[in-house]
């Protein structure tokens, strides 16, 4: 689909006022997204997880204006207070999809959103939160125009949620995503993301993810700031050709089901991502001391056990214990036994590969 095609089409019910809300789960990429085009696409394609339990409820109500004004009017409630800080994210991102929702514009819209973990901390709030808000708005676009196609809704979410965040456009579907074009797979894009269903090795079915909250304050350095400084990043090249030779692998791997081969290439695209940060101009570091601690016990523990654990981590210092649901028993053992140890209060987030947004 071209971006001509993501054009509303024509109103036939006139709305006074309604609301929707959907639950939309953040997702953990396996091969990362690090730097972006100015149009919000892609340098590399990347694949995740999506995952179930680290989700954002958004309730959106639309009530008609009586006046017509250039942008649009809106407010936004973070866990039921007023939150002047998301402002300007949202505000970019309506102004970007005005072209593609221009009914907006007619409209006042109250956002209510809530995480079910913490926000700005690694966890992948803006992919949750933004894919809640494009599933909210299309809604409102499938009440307005009586379009019923069930493909084109979910597809236009995604691309919408990419304008608002990139990697929220992963959160669209359930299982296993896919971002970027890419040859080796059919109907892959950078304006949205694709399912991925072909051949999947059913080692995969019900993967485990368990989130260690190594830190739960704000980063010290936004994910969008981060991608800007791929431009200049002295690896940036052989990374974006790196991402496409190991999402041709990793493709190989989900098929084949070979879990040690998962766990190697896991674990190096997680670090990859780290090094990024810290060869960039200014430099970052996100990674705590309790982080490379649980990073050298997940490793021990899968060589003494040879069980297949592995960690990701996504831009923040918590860690992604990603294992088969098989061994779940041993593993949430020693989760509690040795590396909740390392985390902020204890505290650890059970997770599991998901079925995708859910409205309410």
């Amino acid at each position: 689909m071209d971006l001509k095609d993501f054009k509303s089409g024509e109103i036939i019910n006139e709305i006074s006022q309604c609301s929707y809300s959907w639950d939309s789960p953040s997702n953990i990429a396996l091969v990362k997204y690090w730097g972006k085009n100015i149009d919000q696409t892609p340098k590399n394609p990347s694949l995740s997880f999506t995952l179930s339990n680290c989700k954002t409820t958004t309730k959106v109500e639309f009530l008609k204006s009586s006046m017509i004004t250039d942008s649009i009017e809106f407010e936004i409630y973070f866990e039921g207070k007023n939150n002047k800080n998301f402002r300007p994210k949202i505000e970019k991102y309506f102004s970007k999809i005005l072209d593609y929702c221009p009914y907006l514009i007619n409209y006042h819209i109250s956002i209510n959103t809530t995480n079910s973990f913490p926000h700005s901390s690694g966890i992948a709030s803006s992919a949750s939160g933004m894919s809640a808000l494009s599933l909210c708005v299309m809604s409102f676009e499938k009440d307005l125009t009586d379009f019923n196609n069930e493909e084109y809704f979910y597809k236009k979410a995604s691309f919408l949620s990419r304008i608002g965040s990139g990697s929220a456009c992963r959160s669209i579907y359930g299982g296993i995503n896919l971002w970027g074009a890419n040859d080796e797979f059919k109907n892959s894009s950078n304006l949205y993301s694709i399912k991925l269903d072909d051949n999947i090795s059913s080692k995969f079915y019900n993967y485990r993810d368990t989130i260690l909250i190594i830190d739960n304050n704000e980063k010290e350095v936004s994910s969008s700031v981060g991608h800007q400084l791929m431009n200049d990043n002295p690896f940036s090249e052989l990374r974006f050709i790196q991402a496409f030779e190991n999402i041709s692998k990793l493709n190989s791997i989900l098929k084949n089901g070979n879990l040690y081969d998962f766990c190697v290439l896991v674990e190096s695209e997680a670090l990859t991502l780290h090094s990024l940060m810290m060869s960039s101009n200014p430099s970052f570091l996100l990674m705590k001391p309790e982080t490379l601690s649980v990073i050298n016990h997940i490793q021990e523990f899968r060589k003494s056990t040879n069980i297949p654990i592995c960690f990701t981590l996504d831009a923040g210092a918590n860690v992604h214990v990603l294992y088969p649901d098989e061994n779940n028993h041993v593993v949430l053992e020693f989760i509690k036994n040795k590396l909740s140890n390392y985390c902020a209060k204890g505290r650890f987030i059970e997770d599991i590969v998901g079925n995708g947004p859910k409205q309410n």
